[in-house]
């Protein structure tokens, strides 16, 4: 590895450090009205009213909830499908409805016992978890890659114009300026409790 890769790995490990700290110092409450603002943007917006299937994440820890952005899709007919980790790094998608199981994975996180599943392409929108964003709307993640191996084919910009990946966050996480590698895939818009980026 290059010295300015090790450096850039090293940045972006502290910066991870860092608004994980920022946003476990939200309170409960602030952190449940700025959810509820969240997702109220969510369910407005235009690409949300026009997707008929939705990859969202189930919250853990102090990530922004969607639940609320899950039953209303619900009550919308849409369909919602869970992010599942597998070996390969890459994320499969599998339909999670008022009436699953849920259990818990090897990592502690939420996922549907069983249910259809879906190809990543053919989803028309991806609610991701962010630890960090910018202006330009790139994200740091937890580190594994997951997203940005899954979503490789959106580079193909001319040809693919779905699924929209839209980071999911609170104003606490945002930074000045993430370092990007030629495989990093930049989200369509970043929602905040003050509205999208």
């Amino acid at each position: 590895m290059s010295r300015s890769r090790m450096t850039s790995t090293k940045r972006k490990r502290e910066l991870r450090r860092e608004m994980r700290r920022r946003r476990a110092a939200l309170d409960d409450e602030m952190r449940e009205r700025a959810s509820r603002r969240i997702a109220g943007t969510v369910v407005h917006a235009a690409f949300f009213s026009r997707a008929r299937s939705i990859a969202c994440y189930l919250p853990m820890d102090e990530e922004v909830d969607t639940w609320p952005i899950i039953a209303r899709a619900w009550r919308r007919k849409k369909r919602i499908f869970v992010p599942l980790t597998v070996r390969e790094r890459v994320l499969t998608f599998r339909e999670v409805t008022p009436d699953s199981d849920l259990v818990h994975n090897e990592w502690g996180l939420l996922e549907p016992a069983n249910g259809d599943v879906i190809e990543p392409k053919k989803l028309d929108l991806v609610l991701a978890p962010l630890v960090a964003f910018d202006g330009d709307r790139h994200r740091i993640g937890m580190g594994g890659g997951y997203y940005d191996r899954t979503f490789a084919f959106l580079h193909e910009r001319r040809r693919r114009f779905r699924p929209k990946l839209v980071g999911l966050a609170f104003d606490c996480q945002r930074t000045e300026k993430i370092a990007t590698n030629p495989w990093d895939i930049a989200l369509y818009r970043v929602i905040t409790e003050s509205g999208a980026t």
